[in-house]
């Protein structure tokens, strides 16, 4: 099966790049291109990709705004995977907070972001533990309240906090010795509890909460 891909950039250059690298593999290919965030439901809505590579940073709709509406609009939303100069950006926090499964830097090398592409397409998170802390500790806001109202298990919370280390399924399961579908249990009720789509919002609510913090 081949996996579709929308390119989101304001430059053409960066599209034609990402475009090259991409549609050089059997397995990927790029559906269509944007320049702006008002252009994405339509060409999703037309294309059904897979996979939207968005840049957060563009004159018109943002990749912040393309994201969120994107997710609140669409019955069956692709995936998104912000592309960003700077891992430290504000507009990358809000991205993932509106519900971005994760972010790439414009000069990743092309292994990267083919390897990128295919895990958000495969269900995952792009997590980058350190970056997220990074972010946090610099834009999140403190004290919110989703893990204390989430009600989660003991063994709940230590898979949370497993997953705040950026740690796969099968990593978790080796960690706690036990089975990895027995970890996708635990995974799976984190996020329904916490109201996450997916394990890079489950890991902001968890930074936010307090329930870890930047500093470890």
């Amino acid at each position: 099966m081949t996996t579709g891909v929308l390119i989101v950039d304001d430059d053409e250059l960066i599209r034609i790049g990402l475009r090259a690298i991409i549609d050089a593999q059997p397995d990927l290919h790029v559906l269509a291109e944007a320049a702006d965030g008002a252009e994405v439901p339509p060409l999703v809505a037309r294309h059904r990709p897979d996979v939207v590579l968005m840049d957060v940073r563009m004159p018109g709709i943002d990749g912040i705004q393309a994201t969120r509406h994107l997710l609140a609009t669409s019955a069956d939303p692709p995936r998104v995977l912000v592309v960003t100069t700077f891992a430290n950006d504000e507009y990358v926090y809000e991205a993932l907070r509106a519900g971005a499964s994760g972010f790439l830097l414009k000069r990743a090398r092309p292994s990267e972001v083919v390897e990128a592409v295919r895990v958000v397409a495969a269900g995952e998170s792009l997590l980058f533990p350190a970056a997220i802390r990074q972010l946090v500790g610099a834009y999140g806001p403190a004290g919110g309240d989703r893990l204390r109202t989430a009600r989660l298990t003991e063994r709940e919370a230590e898979v949370l906090r497993l997953m705040t280390t950026g740690r796969s399924n099968p990593e978790i399961a080796a960690h706690l010795v036990v089975g990895v579908e027995t970890v996708k249990t635990h995974v799976g009720n984190v996020l329904a509890k916490l109201g996450a789509r997916d394990r890079t919002q489950a890991v902001i609510a968890a930074y936010e909460s307090g329930f870890v913090t930047p500093s470890g």
